[in-house]
């Protein structure tokens, strides 16, 4: 009987899936046995280098020992992933380890996604039983001073490599434990990469560098995974060396390249409900530390009141970030936050100290195509009629999508002069850096 091609036989599935399972088996054998046989004691006292050879080669043996018909390829197979398990995340190790994924989400021990180049793929990978997944989020959570129980069944921690980490468990997560990571290599993205990646224009990064040499309390805006973190860290490179600057995060994520950076990071509260530290606690406190500049990750509560009040008294060119799909919605949403203060203000009052505090807000935004891009740089020019006016510098223009999915636009230059052209020039700047220019493909 003839088979049609591409089509796997009944037996032969049968088949894989048994190898499949069979080393399966073997690795959590091995793995138990591993951990019987090492002294941890004395493994701590290793450099890691020291410690994974001085692994490596207890697996070789408890293998050789147990499965001696195994095949060199999968022997090797084995010994990665069980030093997954060992000194990793498991099964999303690989993934990891491949700096293309932007995201990893697992949802639950069965369904594991990741994002490559703005697309959404679920993988095979799948770990074994809630525990095996509870025990990955517990190595991430405890190496940042977290915790993750039914007391406290959500967190936010990060990698090593500065990437964003969310998890949220039981009762919370009714199909089992997620967790969100998302990434940031080791090597961050440059204004350069930026650049490669058509995200933004050179006479766009000629403007923004001013702005920050030039010491304007800049804001940047944009929606879920436009890219706002990582562009705050490249601009961040355009501060000066000599300048002392503290960093305010929910989970430390900035990765400066400066010499005399303090990073400072909130605290969650403890069993009994004590010792939280929030934004606003560390803006007031980063008040008192003598900072040229201070970095809020994000703008979220209460302390953009206080970030309002830093921009107002001294601490020119700091900088923030801002959950908005408009620099208009990000104006209203900067209201809003300074209501949430406790202080019963009036909204004129409000936006006179935007107005005097904010000079320029960056609009980042994730398209269609999954690309991301800067797609409008506009300053705030002054208030009339008890609005804030805002002048666009550079906006991108979509123009159309290929037949394969891509983004088709352009960037243009407004043409309008900066208002903040003189300060600029005092500042140092040149002035063809922010003289207006043709629109840019």
């Amino acid at each position: 009987m003839s088979i049609a091609h591409g089509s796997v036989s009944a037996p032969a599935k049968s088949g894989a899936a048994s190898v499949s399972k069979r080393l399966e088996e073997l690795k959590l054998r091995v793995h138990r046995q591993l951990l019987e046989r090492l002294d941890l004691v004395a493994l701590s006292s290793l450099d890691s280098t020291q410690a994974e050879e001085h692994i490596r080669t207890t697996l070789q043996r408890l293998l050789q020992a147990d499965s001696p018909d195994l095949s060199g390829l999968e022997r090797e197979r084995l010994i990665e992933e069980v030093g997954y398990e060992v000194f990793g995340l498991g099964p999303l190790e690989e993934f990891l380890k491949d700096g293309d994924i932007s995201d990893i989400l697992v949802n639950g021990p069965g369904a594991v996604y990741i994002e490559r180049q703005g697309r959404l793929t679920l993988t095979d990978v799948k770990f074994r039983d809630e525990e095996h997944l509870m025990k990955v989020i517990d190595r991430i959570v405890s190496t940042v001073g977290r915790r993750l129980d039914r007391d406290a069944p959500m967190v936010d921690a990060r990698l090593p490599d500065g990437s964003r980490v969310n998890a949220i468990v039981a009762p919370l997560a009714v199909r089992g434990p997620c967790l969100s990571i998302r990434r940031f290599g080791r090597d961050p993205y440059r204004i350069d990469n930026l650049l490669a990646f058509g995200a933004l224009t050179p006479q766009m990064v000629r403007y923004l560098a001013a702005a920050i040499q030039g010491r304007l309390n800049m804001i940047i805006s944009g929606g879920t995974g436009a890219g706002k973190t990582t562009l705050l860290n490249c601009l961040t490179s355009f501060i000066s060396h000599q300048e002392r600057v503290v960093t305010i995060e929910d989970s430390a994520e900035l990765q400066l390249q400066q010499p005399h950076v303090v990073p400072l990071e909130t605290r969650t509260p403890d069993l009994d409900g004590k010792g939280e530290i929030t934004q606003r606690d560390l803006v007031r406190n980063a008040l008192r530390m003598r900072p040229d500049r201070i970095i809020v990750g994000e703008a979220r509560g209460a302390e953009a009141l206080d970030m309002l009040q830093a921009m107002n008294t001294g601490h020119d060119g700091s900088l923030t970030t801002v959950h908005a799909n408009s620099p208009r919605e990000c104006l209203q949403r900067l209201e809003v936050m300074v209501l949430m203060a406790g202080y019963d203000l009036p909204v004129k009052a409000i936006r006179q100290q935007v107005g005097a505090a904010v000079n320029v807000l960056v609009q980042a935004a994730r398209l269609t195509d999954g690309s991301r891009k800067i797609v409008r740089v506009s300053e705030i020019v002054g208030m009339e009629s008890d609005q804030l006016q805002l002048q666009d510098i550079f906006e991108f223009v979509q123009t159309g999508v290929t037949p394969e999915g891509r983004v088709q636009g352009q960037f243009r230059a407004s043409g309008l002069r900066s208002r903040y052209f003189d300060r600029l020039v005092a500042a140092g700047v040149k002035p063809e850096d922010i003289l207006p220019g043709a629109g840019e493909r």
